[in-house]
């Protein structure tokens, strides 16, 4: 895991996630999922970018079953943005940078999420 990607765990899920003072980006993903290979170097980006403004962290969906279960996740990578330990929005599938990036910014600028659950 790159330094400024946090491991999210069921066990540290809580304190690093839904109480954290910053907008918190999860990329839930598993091993075996090409998607998800092809989406993470955007993720690491990302965490490199917005770096003290948000808190960038990967799941992995085969390791820690309980959160992902918890906030319904069936498919990866799903990619959930979290402030003031609410889910902001939710994207399921391969998306580009811009998609990424719009939600982190409505997150940082106080705006509303443009939509809660994307399926794609």
């Amino acid at each position: 895991m790159k330094a400024n990607i946090t491991d999210i765990t069921d066990q540290n899920f809580t304190q690093t996630v839904l109480e954290a003072s910053q907008p918190v980006l999860v990329d839930f993903w598993a091993p075996w999922c090409g998607p998800c290979k092809a989406i993470s170097p955007t993720v690491d980006a990302l965490a490199t970018d917005y770096t003290g403004q948000i808190t960038v962290g990967k799941c992995n969906v085969d390791d820690n079953p309980d959160i992902p279960a918890k906030y319904g996740i069936r498919s990866v990578p799903t990619v959930v943005l979290f402030r003031e330990g609410r889910v902001f929005e939710q994207i399921t599938g391969l998306v580009n940078r811009g998609k990424l990036e719009k939600v982190i910014r409505n997150a940082i600028n106080g705006q509303a999420a443009t939509a809660p659950f994307v399926v794609h």
